[in-house]
């Protein structure tokens, strides 16, 4: 049975799980208003490893959260999970974001709506069955009271990027929305397992997250 580190910072939540034969050993989510996983990430992974009384050497493999999200965040996080790779020659998984959040979702029917803030009324989302089956290609676009009018049968929201739709979608009597589900390594478990047992790994050299678009910065103001 595979010991695989799972890493997710494609938001401003720093998290970290430990999972083996797909189940969570221990995980550790930090949530902070400002980015803080350059300062918090490498030593979360220490303490939780030595919680559990478990090294690196004992590692099988990395999973990391391979987007859409932050760009901030999810560069950290390849970052550690790529250098971590290299060091002990071991594989690299790659957990797509809103997948991973729809395994946090406890929902028995209708369709699952994962959502990430992209700013403003912009998200990053995907469409899948309740029993995380992808029916749609992920997504980012601007919300419109319009928005998901096109799918049927009852949808359920969430996210971070999910409660700033509540008043432009409150006309929509199908949609609904599920509070306090967000980003965490938590989520990547299973899907990691999976994918290290068909060993779908990534290229550590070559491999880059999705962050959903093309990255910019506020010009200066001087």
């Amino acid at each position: 049975m595979a010991l695989i580190l799972s890493i997710e910072t494609a938001t401003k939540i720093c998290s970290i799980a430990l999972g083996r034969d797909g189940k969570t050993i221990d995980f550790t989510d930090i949530l902070e208003d400002e980015y803080s996983h350059s300062e918090k990430l490498n030593i979360s992974i220490l303490s939780l490893l030595k919680k559990n009384n478990l090294s690196f050497d004992e590692i099988d493999a990395v999973a990391i959260s391979s987007g859409p999200g932050s760009y901030t965040g999810l560069r950290i996080g390849t970052s550690s999970a790529k250098g971590f790779c290299y060091g002990r020659d071991i594989p690299l998984i790659g957990v797509n974001t809103l997948e991973a959040l729809c395994h946090l979702a406890p929902i028995d029917s209708g369709v699952k709506i994962p959502l990430i803030d992209a700013r403003r009324m912009e998200v990053f989302g995907s469409v899948f069955s309740e029993n995380n089956k992808r029916a749609k290609v992920d997504f980012n676009e601007v919300v419109t009271e319009n928005s998901f009018s096109d799918i049927e049968g009852e949808k359920y929201l969430f996210g971070n990027g999910a409660s700033k739709l509540k008043e432009i979608l409150k006309q929509d009597n199908s949609i609904h929305f599920i509070d306090n589900i967000f980003c965490s390594a938590r989520g990547m478990v299973q899907i990691a397992e999976e994918k290290y047992n068909l060993k779908e790994f990534e290229d550590v050299a070559y491999f880059e997250p999705n962050y959903g678009k093309e990255f910019y910065t506020v010009p200066s103001k001087k």
